[in-house]
C-alpha cells in the first residue's frame, strides 16, 4: 500500500509528461542516471538536500512548540550575510582552525538576530509567526541586495552585484570528484541534535508539552511567550548556519541569488516529514534527488526545470494524505 502511494505520484506526473510527448519512462531513467549514476552525481544530491535538512529543522523546531516559522528563508540569508562579512573583512588571515568556527558562530548569529524579529514580534506584538516570518524573508532579500550592491561589492566584480571571495582556506572541505562538502555532515548532526533534545530530554518534553496543548503547559507553570521566544531562536540558528555553509561551502561569495527558495523548500521538506528531524533527512533528500534531476529534466524532454515542482507538490499531497489517512 505505502509503495503503490509512494509510485502514485511519479504515474500521474508521467501522465503530464506523455501530454507534452515525453516519454515518462526514459525520462525516469534519465533521472535516476543523473542522480545515481556516478558520485558526482550523488554528491549533487546530498549538496542540495543539506540546506533543506537546516531550513527544514528551523521549521520543524518551532512547529514542535505549536508555532509555524515560514522563516528560514529569510534567516539563511542573513546568516550567509553575516558569515561572509566576517570572512571578506576580519577573517581572511586566520586559518581555517579558526575562521571557519567563526563564520559558522556569525551564520547562526546572523539566523537567530532575524529570527528574533519573529520572535519579539509574536511574544511582544502577539503578532501571527506566520505572517511576520514571510514577510521578513523579503525584507531579507533586499538586506542582501542592500550589501551587495554596496559595501560588500566586490570592486573587481565588473559591476556585477556579488562580495568578494572568501579565502580558499576558509572554504568546507570537499569530497574529491564531486562539490559535496563537510556541510552534509554538520546538518546530519544537527538533526541527530534536535531529535535527540525533542525525544530524549525534559526542555523537548516541554516542547512538546506546549505544542500538544498549550493551555495545559500554562497551568503547568510553564512560561509559553519564553520558549516560544528561545525555540524561534533555535529555529533562526540552524537556518542561519545554513547560509554559512552556502557561503563557505558552495559558492565561496555572496551573491542576491544565495539560497533562494532554499528556505520554502526545506519547510516542504518538514511538513513531508511530519516535522520529525530524522525523517525529514529522508525528505530532504527526496527533495533534493528532485531538483538535481530537474536539469536533466530541462534537457531530455524540452520542458522548463522548474516543472519539476509539479512532481515536488503531488509527492508531498500523496505523503500528507496517507499519513492524513493512517491516522483515522
Amino acid at each position: 500500500m505505502q509503495a503503490g502511494l509512494l509510485a502514485a505520484p511519479f504515474v500521474i506526473y508521467g501522465l503530464f509528461l506523455m501530454v507534452y510527448g515525453v516519454n515518462p519512462l526514459d525520462l525516469y531513467i534519465s533521472m535516476l542516471k543523473s542522480t545515481f549514476g556516478d558520485l558526482y552525481g550523488f554528491g549533487e544530491v546530498l549538496l542540495k538536500a543539506t540546506p533543506f535538512v537546516l531550513t527544514g529543522l528551523a521549521a520543524a523546531l518551532p512547529a514542535k512548540a505549536g508555532l509555524v516559522n515560514v522563516g528560514g528563508e529569510g534567516q539563511l540569508a542573513i546568516g550567509a550575510l553575516f558569515s561572509t562579512w566576517f570572512g571578506v573583512f576580519y577573517l581572511q588571515s586566520f586559518p581555517a582552525w579558526i575562521g571557519i568556527p567563526v563564520m559558522l558562530l556569525a551564520g547562526a548569529l546572523g539566523g537567530a538576530a532575524w529570527a528574533a524579529l519573529t520572535a519579539l514580534l509574536k511574544v511582544k506584538g502577539r503578532l501571527n509567526e506566520t505572517i511576520t516570518s514571510v514577510l521578513l524573508n523579503y525584507v531579507a532579500t533586499f538586506t542582501v541586495g542592500f550589501f551587495v550592491h554596496g559595501m560588500l561589492k566586490d570592486p573587481e566584480s565588473f559591476n556585477w552585484p556579488f562580495s568578494p571571495e572568501i579565502s580558499p582556506w576558509l572554504r568546507l572541505p570537499i569530497v574529491n570528484g564531486t562539490r559535496l562538502n563537510f556541510g552534509f555532515v554538520i546538518a546530519f548532526v544537527l538533526a541527530l541534535a534536535v531529535w535527540y533534545i525533542l525525544a530524549k530530554t525534559r526542555l523537548g518534553f516541554r516542547i512538546r508539552v506546549l505544542g500538544n496543548n498549550r493551555f495545559a503547559a500554562e497551568r503547568a507553570g510553564f512560561n509559553l511567550n519564553k520558549m516560544y521566544f528561545w525555540v524561534l531562536i533555535a529555529g533562526g540558528v540552524l537556518a542561519g548556519i545554513a547560509g554559512m555553509i552556502e557561503i563557505t561551502g558552495t559558492e565561496g561569495r555572496l551573491r542576491p541569488s544565495t539560497g533562494v527558495n532554499y528556505g520554502y523548500l526545506g519547510f516542504l521538506a518538514a511538513m513531508m516529514a511530519w516535522n520529525h528531524p530524522l525523517r525529514l533527512v529522508l525528505t530532504s533528500f527526496l527533495l533534493g534527488m528532485i531538483t538535481v534531476a530537474g536539469n536533466t529534466l530541462e534537457i531530455s524532454s524540452g520542458l522548463p526545470s522548474s516543472s519539476v515542482h509539479i512532481l515536488m507538490a503531488l509527492v508531498l499531497f500523496f505523503i500528507l494524505g496517507s499519513r492524513r489517512r493512517a491516522a483515522r
